[in-house]
This record gives structure tokens, sequence and C-alpha cells, in this order.
């Protein structure tokens, strides 16, 4: 007679965000450069800022570090952030049809890709990094754990706001072209091409609302202490980045299983 092992509740949980990840990396490489586009894409998009900005400044230096890395950071973040955005917000409806099976459940296919879009950013880090090593360019980081820290709250905030879009879709779909609108200007009011503390003080707060411009401009602060934190705070990103995930925890908490029914 056959042994039937039993799994705990943890157990199948992690086997099924391991299965839709391995899914999800299948499905990114169904062409023979799928893989290798997910890491080269952003960095194209990347070097051609970086040196377009750096070429436009003289090669000099931002408030105290080097603009290269001024706008390596700010490009990075912000990649980062629109890209777990976008894949975990059409997570739930990209799997539907996997709700089928009892074990599957909406957030697991949130993770798994969540996961996917970590997994490919941290393979553009490392490809920045070999670059600067071949080429011979310094890189400076005063504080790595705080940047490691910095980089995981901005998944996180990101993975809840795309649950709450994710779960708005079933209802409203409509409701992508609303975060493609709202997502667009990020690249100009989040501190990619400029300095908080190159605003008047008397504008701040109409910047200084955004999460992402403190999580760039703390970031530069922990690689390069002379560039100082003005204007922004660690409270108040971290406040950001716990209310988000309060609220898609609760939204998804009461609203999934009428979202999949849809």
């Amino acid at each position: 007679m056959a042994l039937v092992k039993k799994r705990s509740t943890l157990k199948v949980w992690g086997d099924v965000i391991f299965a839709i990840f391995l899914r999800e990396i299948k499905s990114q490489s169904t062409d023979k450069i799928g893989l290798i586009w997910a890491v080269v894409s952003p960095l194209i998009l990347i070097g051609g800022m970086t040196a377009l900005r750096t070429f436009a400044s003289g090669n000099g230096d931002t408030h105290g570090m080097p603009t290269m890395f001024f706008m390596v950071y700010g490009m990075i973040l912000v990649q980062f952030f629109l890209g777990v955005l976008g894949a975990s917000s059409g997570a739930i409806q990209k799997n539907k049809p996997l709700y089928a099976f009892r074990q599957v459940q909406p957030i697991s296919s949130v993770i798994a890709i969540s996961f996917f879009e970590l997994l490919v950013k941290i393979f553009v880090v490392l490809t920045i990094a070999v670059i600067c090593f071949v080429a011979r360019i310094d890189i400076h980081v005063h504080d790595a754990i705080s940047i490691i820290f910095n980089f995981s709250k901005v998944w996180l905030l990101a993975v809840s706001l795309g649950t709450i879009f994710g779960l708005s879709y079933c209802y409203i779909p409509e409701l992508k072209k609303i975060l493609q609108l709202i997502t667009r200007p990020l690249f100009f009011i989040s501190g990619i091409f400029f300095s908080l503390q190159d605003i008047p003080r008397e504008y701040w707060h109409y910047l200084d609302w955004n999460p992402l411009l403190h999580a760039i401009e703390l970031t530069r602060y922990a690689a390069y202490p002379s560039y100082g934190h003005e204007g922004v705070s660690y409270f108040f990103f971290d406040m950001c980045v716990l209310v988000s995930m309060f609220f898609a925890l609760a939204c998804y908490h009461v609203s999934w299983k009428q979202a999949i029914s849809r």
C-alpha cells in the first residue's frame, strides 16, 4: 500500500509559490533572449540616462557624490519600484485559471512574481558592479546594510500597492490605465535627475509627500554621507511602507474570494 505523506500548510504554500515562480521564469523565457532581455533592457535605460546626465554635468560631483552614481541609484530604485508594482498588480489576473486548485491563492501569485522581479533587479545590480569593476570605476558604499534595507522597503511598498491595484482590477479593469497615468510622472518627481537640495525649501512640500523620493535620497546618503539627507526621513518612509502593507493585507483578507470569482 502506498504511503501518503502529509505536508504542513506552510510547506504546501511554499511549494505553490515555488511552482508559480518557475512558471513565471518559463513564461519569460519563451524565446532565446527572454530572460537575458529582462536584465539587459533596464541596463540600457540606466546606462543611457546616466551617460546623458554625466555628460551634461561635465562628469563632476552632485552634492558630494559622483554624478554617475547619483543617477544610478535613482534609476535603479525607480525602475525597481515600477517593475514590481506592474508585475504584482497584474499577478492576480495573470494566474486566475490556477485558482481552480484549492491550494493556490492569489497571494501566492503576487509573492512569486514579485520575487521574480526582485531577482531580475539583483542581476541588474550585479551586472553594473561587474561593469564598474572591469572599467576600474571605484564603488564607494558607506552603509551597505541601510541600502539593502531601503531596497527591501521599496520592494514591500511596491508589492503592497500592487496587491491593492491587483484586487481593484478584478472589479474595475480600467484602473490599469489610471495606474499608468499615475506612475509615468515618477521619473520626474522622484529625484532621479535632481536632488531635493536643488529645490528651494518653500517648494519642498510639493515633492516630499513621495516616499520614493525619500528612498532615493536616503539611499544616496547611505552610500555617500557627504551627500546629506535634508528634507527626507526614515520615519516618513517607514510609515508609508507600514501603512501600505496594512491596507494591502486588509483589502486582501476582505475581498480576495469575491475578487477572483468575478
